[in-house]
């Protein structure tokens, strides 16, 4: 039986196929880009000039070298055309961003919200502030990609839903499904839209915005009021056969530890959870009214919540074995009594075992870490057709 492709799927997976090489490779020219994928030349020319008038490839400038003969015609990523939406569903926090295909930030907006706002209300607050970038955008004559949204707990990607999200108290809600009817309704188009967790998208943009290759498979932790971890391997993230991957927060490091969120004793977000170092901290300063005893509890409490995070990187770092270590996050700014004590426990851990430990590196986007990685969801979902 003779068995045939979907021929738009495979004109889709060429396309980006150039894309991918051009971006890992500025300066390819035609020939070139034909060698290495093994299309003629005459389907190569085709697709790369369609490329060129969507506005996803541009071509340089021919260098004048004296040298006898026609020069190729080097390509490089347009980032004048296209722009790519990312949005931060967060914890008392929305933010958007609007970037080029290289991760340049080009518009941005944000904006605290009460932590008791309702889902309904908090999502209605997120889609003006992303009809307002898109309009921006389409006014500098750009054309817009996509929308990508990063929240906290898990979402299932096919349906667009945040299933759970402890942080937020929320359930079940259709993240995606509000924002496209809010943008349609806003007469903006049908622009496609894709929901995924905060710390998978920040992971992302770790890989699709860099011009060289990166440690493969990459671990991006994501220290905040919640815990989270993002993993891509060999270009994809892992998540799950429900989309848990990655929930490392509620991994138990203590089996008769604190309480936390989830209900739960001993997870890592119970020790050092922004929230949870936040309390301790006001607690113990309504105690301790002595300057010096009370910087000293501070650096103690930071120290210890820093050796669990060495802790669980450790544990996770002998089960995924990756190439690179990112950090992220609003904890990341809580100095090196934090992050300096979890490296050393790290290190510690592994010179123990006599083994060698990952480079460990802060996050490329510092505060926009998800809403620029929601932007390279959307640049994901483009380059990786299936």
């Amino acid at each position: 039986m003779a068995i045939t492709g979907d021929q738009r799927l495979l004109k889709r997976i060429n396309r980006m196929a150039l894309v991918r090489l051009v971006r890992g490779r500025p300066g390819l020219s035609r020939a070139e880009l034909a060698a290495d994928t093994g299309l003629t030349k005459s389907t190569v020319s085709l697709l790369v000039q369609e490329l060129i008038d969507e506005g996803w490839l541009r071509e340089e400038e021919v260098l004048v070298t004296g040298a006898i003969g026609r020069r190729p015609t080097p390509l490089r990523l347009d980032d004048r055309r296209l722009a790519l939406i990312g949005a931060e569903l967060g914890v008392g926090i929305l933010a958007v961003v609007a970037t080029n295909l290289a991760g340049e930030v080009i518009a941005k907006a944000n904006q605290t919200v009460a932590s008791e706002l309702s889902a309904n209300d908090t999502l209605s607050l997120l889609c003006q502030m992303l009809e307002d970038v898109v309009r921006e955008v389409r006014e500098a004559d750009r054309v817009v990609l996509g929308v990508g949204v990063g929240t906290p707990g898990s979402v299932q990607e096919s349906s667009g839903i945040l299933a759970v999200a402890p942080n937020l108290g929320w359930r079940d809600i259709p993240v995606r499904d509000w924002i496209l009817k809010s943008l349609h309704a806003a007469a903006l188009g049908d622009i496609p839209v894709f929901v995924q967790n905060d710390a998978d998208v920040a992971a992302l943009g770790e890989v699709e915005f860099c011009s060289i290759g990166v440690g493969d498979p990459l671990l991006f932790l994501s220290l905040g009021v919640g815990v989270g971890a993002g993993v891509v391997v060999g270009g994809r993230l892992l998540l799950g056969r429900r989309g848990f991957a990655g929930e490392v927060g509620h991994i138990q490091l203590q089996s008769d530890g604190p309480t936390c969120s989830c209900g739960r004793r001993g997870c890592a977000e119970a020790f050092f959870g922004l929230q949870v170092m936040l309390n301790a901290l006001q607690s113990a300063k309504l105690e301790l009214l002595d300057v010096s005893r009370s910087e000293e509890f501070v650096q103690s409490l930071l120290r210890t919540a820093g050796q669990r995070l060495g802790v669980l990187m450790h544990n996770l770092w002998t089960t995924l074995d990756p190439g690179l270590i990112v950090l992220g996050g609003p904890s990341c700014k809580l100095g090196p009594s934090f992050i300096d004590a979890a490296r050393e426990t790290f290190q510690r851990l592994a010179n123990e075992a006599g083994l060698e430990v990952p480079s460990v590196v802060q996050a490329r986007y510092g505060e926009l870490m998800i809403p620029v990685g929601a932007a390279a969801l959307v640049l994901h979902k483009y380059l990786q057709p299936i």
